[in-house]
Order: C-alpha cells, then sequence, then structure tokens
C-alpha cells in the first residue's frame, strides 16, 4: 500500500478562476522558438500538441491565434506519400494516432482537401486487423 505525500502547499492568494488569457498566450507562443530545448525535444509529439494546442484554444475562443497556414502546410509535409499515413513530425514514421490528429485539425480548419484522402484511407485500411480492430502502424 502507498502513502500519500503532500509535496506541495497552496497558499490562500491563489488565483479563484481560470486564467484563460495566461493559457491562451503560453499555447500562441508555444514552438515560436524552434531552438528551444522542449520544442526539440517533444518533436514526437508535435502532431498531438497541435490537435491538442488548437482544441484548446478554440475552447477559449482563441484559435484565431494560432498560425493557421503554418499549421496546414506543417501537416501536408508529414504526409508520407508512400503509405499514405501521417507522421508526428517531418522524418518520422507514419502512425495512426497521428493520422487521426491531422484529419481532426484539418477538419477544424474546414481543409481536409490538403491532404490525399485516398492515401489516408489506404494507410487506414492497411492496419485493420482480421478482428476489425486496428493497430497504430505496420
Amino acid at each position: 500500500m502507498s502513502n500519500t505525500i503532500k509535496d506541495v502547499v497552496l497558499s490562500d492568494d491563489r488565483p479563484k478562476s481560470l486564467l484563460l488569457q495566461k493559457h491562451s498566450d503560453y499555447l500562441a507562443s508555444y514552438g515560436l522558438n524552434k531552438d528551444d530545448y522542449e520544442y526539440c525535444m517533444t518533436e514526437y509529439l508535435r502532431m498531438s500538441g497541435i490537435y491538442w494546442s488548437l482544441t484548446a484554444m478554440e475552447l477559449m475562443g482563441q484559435s484565431h491565434r494560432m498560425p493557421k497556414e503554418e499549421i496546414i502546410e506543417f501537416i501536408k509535409s508529414c504526409q508520407d506519400t508512400e503509405s499514405g499515413g501521417v507522421s508526428s513530425s517531418v522524418g518520422h514514421d507514419p502512425h495512426m494516432l497521428y493520422t487521426l490528429s491531422a484529419v481532426q485539425v484539418l477538419a477544424m480548419y474546414d481543409r481536409l482537401d490538403c491532404l490525399d484522402v485516398e492515401g489516408l484511407v489506404r494507410f487506414v485500411s492497411s492496419l485493420q486487423n482480421e478482428d476489425g480492430s486496428f493497430c497504430g502502424k505496420y
């Protein structure tokens, strides 16, 4: 059995409401410095990060602050021409998870025309197992 450890003491002067502007400022500025250590170390999460950041910004009414055209170009550059799948970042292997994130982002932008849909269908179909379930990658 584990013991609960109180490792943080919250003071009474902490904010009592969600600081939406601070959250949206952080998400809008995240990734601007491509030489940043965190940016480089999270490359394998890039596509999912874009999806979750854009979704959060949409919920906060701040999605207009995201670099729409840059995001669309990035997604296009991550689609593998051979398999049809989308990777987490340029030069990575395509995976079902990142393909889904890319489709969701482009659906939010109403820009599904940016991807090779036949390639996407081919990729997803190739990942279906005999029992109807799916694996993430080849």
